[in-house]
């Protein structure tokens, strides 16, 4: 009996040995497992080149940007302005052909100034017309003559006119907000104090609402000055010259001018002239006579006396 005893009790000591190792073994494999999982888990962004995390930074600017408003082109407030001089056969026909043509296009003539000479015959257009006709409308003003000068500038105020929005905005909110402190006032020096305040909030909201629709006005309409230069009319370079042939032609100018003058100054005095001349000439005349006429005259003197004969003695 103390063998078998014994025998079973090494048995026992030995199954449970061998238990205590089984499981010593399966949770040094699992924290192996564990480990392993965890550092491939780590390691795989690496192995991709940290792909994913540069995307995802990458992405992260777009996902930012993309609640912005989409400012294309033809969505942004640009104000276009031209100048452009044509030469043409006749000037008053081509004024007529370029109002025609701002008016199909939905402007009208801001202003027109004309010269009308037989040398020199310039007439200067004002046009607006909407920003979507403005290429359309430069082009066909081109082909009315011969074109000597263009010139197209543009300016963005769209970040300007943002600005303005968000301005009115807030500028509506402080004008409500004292309106409401208004209604609410209790004593006269808070009545008067609110209505200062509330009409200087409004007189900014109405400068600022002054400066939007003129913003809005210039984009919605550009603005195009065309100067219609006769056959003959000099450019702004050719009046500008200079030289000895110039100078002597403007000196010979200005002497004609001012002889013609004299002229005409001389010719508007001769009738004064022989009106008070003449009657003028023949009273110096008549003085003159009249003050010779006692030196022509001589005093008559008493013959000597005739001495007396002597007697012989």
């Amino acid at each position: 009996m103390d063998g078998r005893a014994r025998r079973c009790r090494g048995a026992l000591l030995a199954a449970t040995a061998l238990a205590a190792t089984v499981l010593v073994t399966g949770c040094g494999a699992g924290d192996s497992g564990a480990r392993d999982t965890a550092g491939s888990a780590a390691e795989a962004p690496q192995a991709n080149g940290g792909g994913a995390d540069r995307d995802s930074a990458a992405g992260a600017p777009e996902a930012a940007g993309a609640g912005a408003p989409d400012l294309r082109v033809d969505q942004r407030a640009i104000i276009y302005t031209g100048t452009m001089r044509v030469q043409v056969d006749d000037v008053d026909a081509a004024a007529r052909e370029v109002s025609a043509a701002v008016t199909r296009a939905g402007g009208f003539i801001g202003g027109d100034q004309r010269r009308s000479a037989e040398a020199d015959a310039v007439a200067e257009l004002q046009l607006r017309v909407p920003a979507a006709k403005f290429a359309g409308v430069v082009e066909e003003v081109a082909k009315l003559g011969k074109q000597e000068s263009r010139e197209i500038s543009t300016q963005d105020v769209t970040e300007e006119t943002v600005d303005l929005d968000a301005r009115i905005t807030s500028q509506r909110a402080r004008v409500e907000s004292a309106r409401r402190l208004l209604a609410r006032a209790t004593s006269i020096t808070d009545l008067v104090s609110l209505e200062n305040e509330l009409g200087r909030r409004e007189a900014d909201l109405a400068s600022l609402e002054a400066k939007k629709r003129r913003l809005a006005d210039l984009t919605a309409l550009s603005t195009i000055t065309v100067s219609l230069a006769g056959p003959t009319a000099k450019t702004a370079e050719e009046k500008s010259e200079m030289g000895f042939l110039v100078g002597l032609k403007g000196g010979w100018k200005a002497f004609v001018a001012s002889l013609t003058v004299l002229l005409t100054v001389l010719g508007a005095l001769l009738p004064w002239l022989v009106a008070l001349g003449v009657p003028l000439a023949v009273l110096l005349v008549v003085l003159r006579r009249r003050r010779k006429s006692p030196a022509l005259v001589a005093p008559v003197s008493a013959p000597p006396p005739v001495p007396a004969a002597r007697s012989a003695p």
